[in-house]
């Protein structure tokens, strides 16, 4: 079965109680309910974390690294501009990493400092952007089989 490891970065327990303009009401429990829901339509195993702690984040990808997990996937929230480790430990480890976001940053003028150690990005979808990124990571585990 393919792993895959899903991080919400800093901030992201915020959702629904902050900035629901731009991300509407639904809560971080509320988001991972849904992705388990899309990862058990897809016959997918997930692992979802949160942290506001960057060098939790980067000890998890790690963990995954060494645990042989087949993707990742990162709505990095916060760590999305100035988190250098991050962004380093995510080039490094063994596995594919998705970036996704519920909405469209560049539409705000932010760049993603994640998205180029990323196989790709998502964005501007709401949650189905994390259907996608499961759907796009258990694909290309099972072209590598």
């Amino acid at each position: 079965m393919t792993k895959i490891l899903v991080i919400h970065g800093a901030g992201m327990n915020m959702r629904g109680k902050a900035q629901t303009e731009i991300y509407g009401t639904m809560t971080l429990p509320e988001y991972d309910a849904k992705i388990r829901g899309y990862a058990a339509e897809l016959g997918v195993e997930v692992d979802i974390f949160h942290s506001n702690i960057e060098g939790e984040v980067i000890n998890r990808l790690i963990a995954a690294h060494d645990k042989g997990v087949d993707g990742a996937i990162i709505n990095p929230d916060g760590y999305t501009r100035g988190y250098p480790a991050l962004v380093s430990v995510i080039g490094k480890v063994g596995f594919p990493t998705i970036e996704v976001h519920i909405s469209n940053p560049a539409r705000r003028g932010t760049v993603s400092e994640v998205a180029p150690h990323c196989l790709g990005t998502i964005t501007g979808f709401g949650i189905q952007g994390y259907a996608l990124a499961l759907r796009g990571l258990k694909d290309r585990a099972g072209q590598s089989s």
